[in-house]
């Protein structure tokens, strides 16, 4: 398979059994939290050495030795930053601000779970079920929002940031372009970066970059894009003018990577404006709905290119050895940072229907526990889509609806909510990714029971380093 070959979960069978590889240093892994010395350190909310007893006891009961856990409780980096700004009693239980945004309806506004069951309609999964500090839940094609627990509380976004990054840079580059890469476009990544394993002087081409920034969550595929975009500054400016076009006004970007920095935050609202923006994209479509690819690697003899295999973390995608992938799923995109915790936006179909999910930063750290969240409300939402009211919805980009959640400022609401599900139908007489991928189910379904078998997962020792 050559350079930038691809293995679908959506419209192709896998011809293979993925390898497995070792996880290098500083690339990315999938446990659900790291810890980074760098973040504790600068975080005005980190905990202080107050804090150390407890961070002990925490590492002991994970199983870490003795002296690491003491080394690392000695330095607060086993205590979850807080983030700046949110008013709480308890540090191990913040609370969502009183008030927040109200675009999309005004008990999006409203801290707590928000759902109208009509008589008939399955319950929610209970607090126990959906630990995460926020989730929503939408139909992708009108944005009418299903459920909600605190959509617009404002919080670390980790790589689920970079669906705003797709959707700012990707249309303006062709696939086929190429670019040698310059030590100065991988500078400026924080440490311990995931990355997809991008080399100097070595040239990629832009379908390649975007299956590393899309599979592998690779900061450095995300850096290069920037530095042919006109540079990170360039490019985080950019972003933040495009989400305030989608109005995502919970938004406020630092990094294009999606990378811990002070003052950078999202929400599970926004988030989802992203990926459904992103998802009117063909493309978009495509590297979100990969489950795995082929990477050019470096020359071999004669000059010539080798390549190694990359598959996407998204777990509901690709399968984990305790969580198979979910049935319809066709993208988005996950994450996992020291303040963000685990983060992740999915999107799945099950006959016409088509749901989006965001969960950030589960309370229960389990291992991949926030697809597992994710999971559980799209089970609930397939199931009462028809017996519930919309508790809001998700609005479109200021060109065509004023943000309100009632009414569009240009009379184009209902034009918009037409050109979106035409857009999600994907292209080609097949329906694109959303009814294709549906064929690849049993395929990814094996691959989970061979991640099982040839996978071993090891805790990350160091690094702040995520999805």
């Amino acid at each position: 398979m050559g350079s930038g070959s691809i293995r679908r979960s959506a419209g192709a069978l896998f011809r293979g059994v993925l390898s497995a590889s070792r996880t290098k240093t500083g690339t990315f892994t999938d446990v659900p939290t790291t810890f980074c010395a760098s973040t504790a350190s600068t975080d005005p909310t980190a905990p202080t050495a107050s804090a150390a007893p407890a961070a002990a006891g925490r590492a002991a009961r994970t199983g870490l030795p003795l002296r690491t856990a003491a080394a690392l409780a000695a330095s607060g980096l086993l205590a979850s930053p807080l983030l700046a700004g949110t008013a709480h009693a308890d540090p191990k239980t913040p609370a969502p601000p009183a008030k927040m945004s109200q675009i999309g309806g005004d008990r999006l506004g409203t801290p707590g779970v928000q759902v109208a069951p009509r008589p008939g309609s399955p319950k929610l999964p209970g607090p126990d079920e959906l630990t995460a500090r926020s989730w929503i839940i939408s139909d992708a094609a009108s944005g009418k929002v299903l459920a909600a627990k605190n959509p617009h509380w404002q919080l670390a976004p980790a790589s689920t940031l970079k669906m705003l990054f797709a959707d700012t840079v990707l249309p303006k580059f062709p696939k086929d372009q190429k670019h040698t890469v310059k030590p100065a476009d991988l500078a400026g990544m924080g440490a311990g970066s995931s990355l997809v394993g991008i080399k100097e002087n070595l040239s990629y081409t832009v379908h390649d970059l975007w299956l590393g920034v899309f599979l592998r969550s690779g900061n450095d595929a995300v850096h290069t894009l920037s530095a042919m975009n006109g540079g990170t500054e360039a490019t985080v400016r950019q972003m933040q003018k495009h989400a305030k076009e989608l109005n995502a006004n919970d938004t406020h970007v630092v990094t294009p990577d999606g990378y811990d920095a002070p003052g950078q935050v999202s929400s599970a609202y926004d988030l989802s404006l992203f990926a459904r923006s992103g998802l009117q994209n063909a493309d978009f479509r495509e590297y979100c709905s990969t489950a795995s690819a082929q990477f050019p690697g470096d020359k071999g003899k004669g000059g010539k290119r080798a390549t190694f295999g990359i598959q996407n973390t998204n777990r509901l995608l690709s399968g984990d050895y305790d969580i198979k992938p979910y049935p319809g799923i066709a993208g988005v995109k996950n994450g996992s940072t020291t303040n963000a915790g685990s983060t992740f936006t999915g999107v799945a179909h099950r006959g016409d229907r088509k749901l989006l999910v965001t969960v950030m930063n589960p309370e229960k750290k389990e291992h991949n526990e926030a697809y597992r969240e994710a999971a559980r409300l799209l089970d609930w939402g397939f199931a009462a889509a028809d017996k519930v009211d919309p508790v809001g919805r998700l609005v479109g980009p200021r060109s065509e609806d004023d943000g309100t959640g009632a009414v569009s400022a240009k009379g184009k609401g209902k034009g918009a909510d037409k050109s979106t599900q035409a857009a999600l139908n994907g292209t080609g007489g097949a329906g694109g990714a959303w009814t294709a991928v549906g064929i690849a189910s049993a395929v990814l379904a094996v691959l989970g029971v061979v991640a099982f078998a040839v996978r071993r997962r090891r805790p990350l020792r160091g690094g702040q380093s995520r999805k």
